[in-house]
């Protein structure tokens, strides 16, 4: 006789019922355990191979220019009134009151070295490529002034003084007196294997909560690595709640069409699973949630459910011939198994073309979504019957 994959299953469904319990509860604590390390994380560098000039071209950037992606730190420093002493200024500060008092008052020693152990923690950190900010003139200032700091009158001095096509790029970027704010500028590292865009960005603010005091001022973080973490962790919410309503309202519909509660709770179960599995492989192996492989699931679970439902109506004709249930049940896999066998390989076919690409997701996409209506299929000819025959389902 030759061999065929559905009376194979059918056999062991069969003579193999503990064994396929089995081997469900421990893919689903497999799938449990896995889940839970689950990333949201996406470096625009590993999108692509390593061999590619796109990948080249963005480490030179990352190792060489400072970074890929821009992360900005905004600090309002809180207001302090200053009365100004009109005879503390000499002659020389006298010329220059008009333009300097607002500046020179604002350059306070306080002020300037919390700018610096600012910049100087950013630029510690190993996912932080090149910083900007005026901490940058205060130092290249102390370089000049043979390793003495710039006093606050100096400084006003050049604020004021200096040449507005020059202040635009030297300083209007970092420095804003009237809002009383200061800009770091920062590109991260994407290539950095140990980067992770929420725990540094986490951990940045609880940094800076240190060294900024409520009473000294505020601080915020901007640009596109916000942007981008906050589309991932929302990518992550989304995906989580999205797919519980949707299993919740797969269930009513097993509810509706096959009248059963034991039906609809073993389909379910039979759906589920192979979903979990896929997000317990992609937790252990660390495979990053994406835009491309958060759509497995949905995909996974259209195809799934679609199997389930002609397995479970076709099991329910066969029942009603005899009341075997053994005999529905090979019955069944002879008959609406083999369409379910030949579909998804078929669609197994057709996405394992996405593993020749140059786009690391898609490759991903491509082996994952293999995977998950591999295990759709298994579990719909294993696990499915094996809970019919021992919950004794029939018409």
């Amino acid at each position: 006789k030759h061999f065929s994959l559905t009376h194979f299953f059918a056999r062991t469904v069969q003579n193999h019922g503990g064994k396929i319990l089995l081997f469900s509860t421990i893919a689903a604590l497999f799938s449990l355990s896995g889940a839970s390390r689950l990333l949201v994380e996406n470096s625009f560098i590993n999108y692509f191979k390593s061999s590619t000039e796109i990948y080249k071209g963005m480490e030179v950037i990352d190792n060489k220019l400072g970074g890929t992606t821009p992360l900005d730190l905004i600090v309002n420093f809180k207001e302090k009134e200053v009365q100004m002493p009109k005879e503390s200024l000499d002659d020389f500060e006298q010329e220059f009151s008009e333009d300097t008092n607002e500046a020179q008052y604002w350059f306070t020693n306080s002020k300037m070295q919390k700018i610096e152990q600012i910049h100087d923690y950013l630029n510690s950190l190993p996912q932080i490529g090149n910083v900007q900010s005026l901490a940058t003139i205060l130092k290249i200032g102390r370089s000049l002034n043979k390793g003495r700091d710039l006093d606050n009158f100096q400084l006003a001095l050049l604020y004021n003084k200096i040449p507005q096509k020059y202040k635009d790029i030297l300083l209007s970027p970092y420095l804003n007196i009237p809002d009383n704010e200061v800009r770091f500028t920062t590109r991260i590292i994407d290539s950095n294997p140990d980067l992770r865009r929420d725990e540094l960005i986490q951990k940045i603010n609880q940094d800076i909560g240190k060294i900024i005091s409520e009473d000294e001022g505020s601080y915020r973080l901007s640009n596109l690595m916000i942007l981008y973490n906050n589309m991932l962790q929302s990518l992550f919410d989304s995906q989580i709640k999205t797919l519980g309503f949707v299993l919740f309202s797969l269930f009513v519909m097993f509810l509706i069409i096959f009248r059963s509660l034991k039906i609809a709770s073993i389909a379910i179960i039979s759906n589920a699973i192979p979903i979990s599995i896929i997000f317990g492989i992609m937790g252990w192996f660390a495979i990053p949630l994406d835009l491309m492989t958060i759509t497995i699931a949905a995909i996974s679970l259209g195809i799934g459910v679609d199997d389930t439902i002609h397995y479970i109506h076709r099991y329910l004709e066969e029942i009603k011939k005899d009341g075997d249930f053994l005999a529905a049940m090979h019955r069944s896999h002879n008959s609406i198994g083999y369409a379910m066998y030949y579909t998804t390989f078929a669609i197994i076919l057709g996405f394992s073309v996405l593993v020749f690409s140059n786009f690391i997701p898609t490759i991903y996409f491509g082996l994952l979504t293999v995977l998950a209506m591999f295990m759709a299929l298994l579990f719909a000819l294993l696990l499915l019957p094996r809970l019919f025959i021992i919950f004794k389902i029939n018409a």
